[in-house]
């Protein structure tokens, strides 16, 4: 299949999902209408440009217009708030009073990002007028927006510059990416099926944390939930999946056909789990014994999940909720995020080897991702096909949810850089990550955040979208 992602898009189309929604509203202060007649026109022309922009980005935009006084804010905020926006934009074209914008904040509920463009880079001062120097104004009402906010106890967030500066929408497009993880998140139904993995109580999750804190849902299901579905597989489903697995990965002599054809039939029996319960993410895990159908089962997920995974639904092992959470985020935002843990240390090398064994992301493989037979699972029951390869080369950003004493939940990131070298050929991802500093140190700033066992890995440096995510989710962000 070659590493590519539309090809890769192509057999495995993503979950569609509920488009993450932007409020937009424009405004400036109505007395300067009739004593400047040419200010408005211009300024609804800026609005217009900004609206476009926004509709060009993967979001649905909710367009309440321009407003010129507080009676007008108020309606605005009332429509957005009906609305159940994921992230609401005010642009400040010229100065406007705070009492214009704060029932917008206050009625909608939702987190406000406040820009501020002026046409150009600068004035032409030799020859504007006031009226043409209030299109450059919209900075003037920044700091009393800001204050009042802050007064009233909602979150503050701004970017000023100019109508058509990269900078800036740069900077504008990051908080829209945080907003496709917060509408993900708000939105999300968690699935959690079979049992805790014995031990680790860091992977232990509060059910009601989640709805709590983001407002999405847990749903338990059950391995004779799977079971179910499995049983109603087709042997022709099992062939056209096996078919498909050979065309996204390259099998290796250690696969046993009778497993492949099992992983197979399971994987088509998720799909269906996933879709019944229309799940977002699904953590699982069972124990087993000697080879009984829910170990078989358990133990012929890690085709399925890695499909899954690959469609924009984390599927992962050890029951690990969180971490599944973490790599939703990252999803979403187009960086896949894989299922990691760290693995071992080379400080020859200086560099942190982690991945993990069963179910992968796809999207960040380096190359043709392996099926590897294996006749037994470490520190698990079971046996199987399991998948291996090596995350693409080049800088990674790594987000784990990390939990504190008082349940509080925290993003965890940490960037880094995927670098070639040896690597284990044992039926896992792997990568060797290049954090910049001794290895050692690493591992303990990292684990002092209040990071779990497992986080995800994705691609690019991605600090900053998840510190505007957290900020939008209204929970702590921590930087290693």
């Amino acid at each position: 299949m070659a590493d590519n992602g539309s090809a890769l898009a192509a057999l495995l189309p993503t979950k569609v999902r509920r488009k993450t929604r932007i409020g937009l509203v424009a405004g400036g202060l109505g007395t300067y209408w009739p004593q400047f007649p040419g200010l408005l026109p211009q300024l609804q022309e800026s609005a217009r440009y900004v609206s476009d922009r926004f509709a060009e980005m993967d979001a649905e935009v909710i367009d309440a217009g321009f407003i010129s006084d507080a009676q007008e804010g108020a309606s605005a905020g009332e429509m957005l708030r009906v609305a159940d926006c994921d992230l609401i934009v005010m642009f400040l074209t010229t100065y406007l009073t705070s009492s214009m914008v704060l029932p917008i904040a206050q009625r909608s509920k939702t987190p406000v990002l406040v820009i501020d463009l002026q046409p150009t880079e600068k004035m032409d001062h030799a020859n504007f007028d006031t009226g043409q120097w209030l299109a450059y104004c919209g900075q003037c009402p920044v700091p009393e927006v800001a204050n009042v906010f802050r007064r009233a106890g909602i979150p503050f967030r701004s970017v000023s510059g100019y109508l058509r500066q990269d900078a800036a929408w740069e900077r504008i497009g990051q908080w829209v990416r945080a907003a496709h993880i917060r509408a993900a998140l708000r939105h999300a139904r968690h699935g959690l099926m079979g049992h805790i993995y014995p031990g680790m109580l860091d992977v232990s999750t509060d059910l009601t944390l989640l709805p709590a804190t983001f407002g999405s849902h847990v749903e338990v299901v059950e391995f004779d939930d799977l079971r179910q579905r499995v049983e109603q597989v087709t042997d022709a489903e099992v062939a056209d999946r096996m078919s498909l697995a050979r065309e996204i990965f390259t099998l290796d002599d250690t696969v046993v056909q009778e497993d492949f054809a099992w992983g197979a039939k399971v994987s088509v029996g998720l799909d269906r789990l996933v879709d019944d319960f229309e799940l977002d993410s699904l953590a699982y895990y069972h124990r087993g014994l000697d080879g009984e159908l829910h170990e078989r089962l358990g133990a012929g997920m890690i085709l399925g999940s890695s499909l899954l995974t690959a469609r924009g639904v984390p599927t992962t092992g050890e029951y690990e909720l969180r971490t599944t959470v973490a790599q939703l985020a990252t999803q979403v935002i187009g960086a896949g995020g894989s299922f990691t843990e760290i693995q071992s240390l080379n400080f020859e090398d200086d560099v942190v080897e982690m991945g993990h064994d069963g179910p992968a992301h796809l999207s960040v493989s380096s190359r043709d991702p392996l099926l590897r037979g294996l006749g037994v699972y470490h520190g698990k029951r079971g046996w199987g096909v399991s998948v291996e390869f090596d995350v693409q080369h080049g800088p990674v950003t790594l987000l784990g949810l990390g939990q504190d004493q008082d349940g509080s939940l925290a993003f965890v990131a940490s960037e880094g850089t995927v670098v070639p070298g040896p690597l284990l050929a044992i039926g896992n991802t792997t990568s060797r990550v290049d954090f910049g500093r001794d290895p050692g140190l690493w591992v303990d700033q990292w684990s002092q955040t209040g990071i779990g066992h497992h986080w995800s890995l994705s691609l690019g440096h991605r600090a900053a979208d998840y510190r505007a995510a957290a900020d939008l989710l209204g929970i702590d962000f921590r930087l290693v």
